[in-house]
């Protein structure tokens, strides 16, 4: 009963309660990881704010004041939106196969009006709403049986083979891990999580075998023996190895870095920004960007897990795996530990795409943490 009155009483709250509620320790850290990019874009540049520095600082300012925006609206918009959102970024993606634009061999981007987007990108955010609009409300008894699994894994598969076909590997798996984890955290049974693992297992090795690319092959061939095309497909991961290790401790400091300004680093402002760092700001400097993600992830975690409502709880941790996932992947490719994918680094790398959906995402958690004991209602319409 008093869970229902803080719930009446929040469909009142006042603006200035609202932004009360705004939880400001995660702003200042999206804040430091986000100056962090525009320092490490200012140097690469050899000093200078263009052509990248600049418009980086930009537009998080302006991703930053739509997140708070987006923050203080009523949670159940977020709810009503899920469905039509999802739908939305799954007929972008359909659109990306007939209209696409084709650049460096990948047909990935879509030019609506005088902007071009990337919708996969945006399917990572609509599939954590979906997801988490339909286990809301839903008992646990009913997400773990089968008949109640079958719609997830057709939203979250279809998505998935959609951005494979453009060709686009890494986002293919970021999408299908993030859905994957919701699934799981919604309640799945250890009985049909076994399943999944062992046909997912399978599965993997069928598209390795029979579903890779040529250019996807090559890319696992390099990831296990790059010197033996050092000037060719090996070129990006030795180089990467060479500048993050040439960093030593402390680096060779601001501005100081030699592999990313000769231009020896490739795709140094965006995949292989983190090796950029490494090299001016050593270990310690990689250390403490590492440190300040995990800050973020536990900031995003601990609002998850404060939500009264399955919802914020699904959601919250959804944006929260994304983002872990994008930083987990571009690290342990620009160290050589997995194949290079082209994932970028949250925050850091240039890219607008890819910030302005990783904004979107922290302005629903923060959503979630204002509206944490707001009473949701549990209906499965297209709207609410």
């Amino acid at each position: 009963m008093n869970e229902f009155r803080v719930a009446r009483i929040e469909r009142t709250l006042s603006l200035s309660a609202k932004v009360a509620r705004i939880n400001w320790l995660l702003v200042v850290l999206l804040c430091l990881a986000a100056m962090i990019g525009v320092a490490v874009l200012y140097s690469i540049a050899d000093g200078s704010w263009t052509p990248r520095a600049a418009q980086h600082a930009t537009r998080f300012g302006v991703f930053l004041l739509l997140m708070l925006g987006l923050a203080l609206i009523d949670i159940r918009w977020w709810m009503a939106l899920a469905y039509p959102t999802y739908l939305v970024a799954l007929l972008l993606l359909i659109g990306v196969e007939l209209f696409g634009v084709k650049v460096m061999g990948a047909q990935r981007w879509l030019d609506v009006g005088p902007i071009r987007i990337q919708p996969a990108e945006i399917m990572k955010l609509a599939l954590v709403l979906a997801l988490a609009r339909y286990y809301h409300g839903l008992a646990v008894e009913r997400a773990t049986s089968l008949r109640h699994i079958a719609l997830p894994a057709v939203m979250i598969a279809a998505p998935v083979l959609l951005i494979l076909h453009q060709p686009d590997l890494g986002t293919a798996m970021l999408v299908g891990a993030t859905g994957a984890v919701i699934v799981f955290l919604a309640g799945l049974s250890w009985r049909i999580i076994t399943i999944g693992a062992i046909t997912g297992l399978i599965g993997g090795v069928a598209f390795l075998i029979f579903g890779l690319h040529d250019y996807q092959r090559a890319r696992i061939e390099t990831f296990l023996n790059p010197e033996q095309d050092p000037l060719g497909a090996g070129y990006h991961i030795l180089q990467s190895k060479i500048a993050l290790g040439s960093g030593g401790l402390v680096g060779k400091g601001f501005l100081g870095g030699t592999q990313s300004h000769l231009n020896f680093l490739p795709e140094k402002q965006t995949d292989f920004v983190f090796t950029a760092l490494g090299e001016e700001f050593g270990f310690i400097g990689t250390l403490s960007v590492l440190v300040l993600f995990m800050l973020i992830l536990f900031t995003g975690m601990m609002i998850a897990g404060r939500a009264r409502h399955s919802f914020g709880r699904l959601a919250a941790a959804g944006v929260c795996v994304t983002f872990a996932l994008y930083v987990l992947v571009n690290i342990s490719m620009v160290m050589g530990l997995i194949p290079v994918v082209g994932v970028p680094l949250p925050l850091i790398s240039y890219g607008g795409t890819v910030m302005l959906t990783v904004m979107i995402g922290f302005a629903l958690v923060m959503n979630i943490h204002i509206h944490r004991n707001a009473e949701l209602p549990a209906g499965h319409g297209f709207l609410l």
